[in-house]
């Protein structure tokens, strides 16, 4: 071995959460994907290496710290700054996920807009995917005119931040950080070693210069960001676009949110201007609804902290295969398979030779329990071919046993189905005795689902 170079040793890294393991193996232990570790060569270190380096500044009393709270980059679009709790902090690392085409480039490029000339400062947007030409075409389709607006098309990370350094920008947009790199790591763009290292690059500087970085995130085939655990756990806010492909309406969910609660929900109507804020979702979403229809419920739900009335809806027919077709968009298919076992112990339906589908209206998912009382009686009314009554809203948790269990802020749930005109709700009757709830809405209370659904088709 040549004079003064270290030896190094091989290990294996998981390509989707950067498992490390001293030998290949076919399934990780830790994402539980199949054959995705690759070989790469890790330099050992030297005792003095090894030591903990002394800290580049001295420990601080919590009470002795300034106390200041810096303003936030409000951008305009208040949808967006409403998920992020106002507005970007200063000196954050944001970091937004989503399907290919649902809307993530077009979404940055409305907000570098928006946010070019705030505070007297440019925004830089760094585009590893598009040139500068297509990113042009895009912002001509936004009417975007891009005064202040910077664009610089690289790859090379450690140039880019050269580049932002001589700007001093008051935002920085990296779309997207799979195709960046760094020359500290040898691996190709994409990899977990990259993303890891990049990701810390952006965050140091981020947090040196006090000039918040937005970055985009490619998702896996499960539907999270590739490389969860190294990215998730660096950034400081996490945001996920979701939506159908083919559906006009897109959530802005928050997942982690270091500077503010992760309870906030944007949506987004997708137009030729771009993503246009949707002041009231609930509206749009039961617009289409049509009257009388069988299979069709209008569930009070919560998304994020605001209330949005959806509607819920369900087919079943005879099927003439072996084995029954269960299909479910918007919601959780092991939820649709509990609620159809509840159906069919509970009540008697005869749902083994029926095809069951369940969808959300508006391309939304609902992940709440508080919609179960509505895929069932959804479910009932397509098995029995009757509508349930136009002006009548249903909320509640289905146990096993077919009881009914309360969901939270009933009253502003109640509150948002007065408002568009519902004259009655279905819920458990446990949230009318642990609540006063104040409503011109009559309540239907009830303790079982059996109960429910003699109310609904009385």
């Amino acid at each position: 071995m040549p004079a003064g170079r270290k030896p190094s040793r091989v290990v294996f890294t998981c390509q989707e959460c950067g498992y490390d393991s001293p030998k290949w193996l076919g399934r990780c232990p830790d994402c539980q994907g199949w054959n995705t570790f690759t070989e790469r060569a890790v330099a050992r270190g030297s005792g003095a290496a090894a030591r903990a380096p002394r800290p580049s500044s001295p420990p601080v009393e919590m009470s002795r710290l300034e106390d200041a709270d810096e303003p936030r980059l409000a951008v305009g679009l208040l949808e967006f700054d409403r998920v992020l709790g106002g507005g970007i902090v200063p000196g954050s690392l944001v970091l937004i996920g989503g399907d290919p085409g649902i809307g993530k480039s077009t979404l940055l490029l409305q907000v570098a807009s928006l946010a070019a000339g705030l505070n007297g400062r440019p925004v830089l947007y760094l585009s590893g995917e598009e040139s500068g030409r297509q990113l042009k075409m895009r912002a001509r389709r936004l009417g975007v005119n891009g005064d202040g607006l910077f664009v610089l098309t690289e790859t090379n990370l450690d140039a880019a931040l050269q580049e932002a350094e001589s700007l001093t920008p008051g935002l920085v947009v990296v779309d997207s950080i799979q195709t960046v790199y760094t020359e500290a790591a040898p691996q190709a763009p994409g990899s977990v070693v990259q993303l890891r290292q990049c990701t810390m690059n952006l965050m140091h500087w981020a947090k040196g210069s006090g000039i918040p970085v937005l970055i985009v995130g490619h998702v896996t085939k499960e539907g999270d960001i590739a490389g969860p655990r190294l990215l998730e756990h660096i950034v400081d806010v996490v945001l996920y676009l979701e939506g159908e492909r083919f559906s006009n309406y897109r959530l802005l969910r928050g997942v982690k949110n270091r500077f503010g609660s992760v309870a906030e929900v944007g949506v987004f109507e997708m137009r030729e201007q771009g993503m246009m804020g949707v002041d009231n979702p609930s509206e749009v979403f039961l617009a289409e609804r049509a009257s009388g229809a069988v299979g069709s419920v209008i569930v009070p739900t919560i998304e994020g902290s605001r209330p949005l009335l959806v509607e819920v809806q369900a087919l079943t027919s005879p099927t003439a295969l072996p084995a029954p077709r269960r299909t479910a968009n918007g919601i959780d298919f092991n939820r649709l398979l509990l609620i159809m076992s509840v159906l069919t112990r509970r009540l008697g339906l005869s749902l083994g030779g029926q095809d069951v589908i369940a969808s959300v209206v508006g391309g939304l998912r609902l992940q709440e329990p508080a919609a179960d009382l509505a895929l069932a009686l959804a479910i009932v009314s397509s098995f029995r071919d009757k509508p349930v009554p136009a002006d009548l809203v249903a909320v509640g948790e289905v146990g096993l046993s077919g009881e009914l269990r309360s969901a939270g802020q009933m009253e502003r749930r109640l509150v948002e189905a007065e408002r568009l005109g519902f004259k009655r709700c279905l819920l458990p009757e446990a949230a009318v005795r642990s609540q006063r709830l104040k409503t011109k809405v009559e309540l239907l209370p009830v303790a079982m689902l059996r109960d429910a659904v003699r109310l609904a088709f009385a």
